[in-house]
């Protein structure tokens, strides 16, 4: 089973898990819904996440969310302190933000060229585009002409080749949770206000997570949550620039852009991984 396949087994049960959550299934429950034996789920959800359904059910539920939202610190100590110390998994600290010009974005990457290739993840598919000057989009996807048509959409006067970039191997350190060798440079469209959220998004060490109004209110624009929650939506780079860390203020999930399925299963990858670095695991 190849690392697409898995992940697909592995969202499954966790589509099962939360709308379940309330009965707190058991494994032979999840087993039977995903149609494999107890035993099978067990090594292939361990194979994945490195611990058993049961446990991982306890870092996406609601109560896990609210638990790192209020375990003695406050919603913004939690959320930008200075993060995990003795561990790599920081890659945010290797990534710069080049916004694009008003006329690079106005007209639709004229001038610009673009390569996009494919590359297997633990959270399933993903396509990566990159310009000359950095990486312009990454998503998950479980439809691979949809994915190359929502690029040619958003980038309609750009040359787009598909060619893998120099920069996917560098991504899936980062995704498989190392460190990459050199910082990942993005060349991103967005407006000003846009630009400035996606900055603040990787402030937010991994394993944390935040609300949409703490971070309206670490831009000093503490009536603008709802404008955040569109910023934060907009994200063209899936996990290099972590969205999926922000919840909403009442410790649910939320949904995400690429499926609220890869949210939980990165909030819950990412604070097991937190918890093994910090020695808790």
């Amino acid at each position: 089973m190849n690392t697409n396949e898995t992940y697909q087994l592995v969202a499954k049960a966790i589509r099962f898990i939360k709308h379940q959550a309330g009965q707190q299934p058991n494994l032979d429950d999840i087993a039977k819904a995903v149609h494999l034996s107890p035993h099978h789920l067990q090594k292939t959800f361990r194979q994945w996440a490195g611990v058993s359904p049961k446990k991982f059910l306890q870092f996406i539920t609601a109560d896990h969310a609210k638990q790192l939202l209020m375990n003695g610190l406050s919603n913004q100590e939690a959320a930008w302190e200075s993060g995990l110390s003795g561990t790599g998994r920081l890659h945010d600290l290797f990534i710069n933000i080049e916004g694009m010009s008003p006329g690079e974005y106005k007209q639709g990457g004229r001038q610009l060229r673009i390569h996009y290739g494919f590359s297997d993840s633990p959270f399933g598919e993903m396509l990566c585009a990159a310009t000359d000057r950095g990486i312009c989009n990454l998503m998950f996807t479980d439809d691979r002409l949809a994915a190359v048509d929502e690029l040619h959409a958003k980038w309609s006067e750009a040359d787009i080749r598909r060619n893998n970039p120099d920069q996917i191997t560098e991504i899936s350190k980062v995704l498989y949770g190392s460190s990459p060798e050199k910082p990942l440079h993005l060349h991103l469209s967005g407006t000003p206000f846009q630009l400035k959220v996606w900055e603040a998004l990787l402030k937010i060490p991994p394993g944390r997570l935040t609300t949409y109004s703490d971070i309206a209110g670490s831009l000093h624009r503490e009536r603008a949550s709802r404008a955040v929650g569109s910023a934060v939506g907009r994200n063209p780079v899936a996990y290099l620039i972590p969205c999926h860390r922000v919840i909403k203020k009442t410790g649910e999930i939320g949904e995400y852009r690429w499926g609220s399925e890869r949210k939980s299963a990165m909030v819950g990858w990412e604070g097991i991984m937190a918890g093994i670095a910090s020695g808790e695991g």
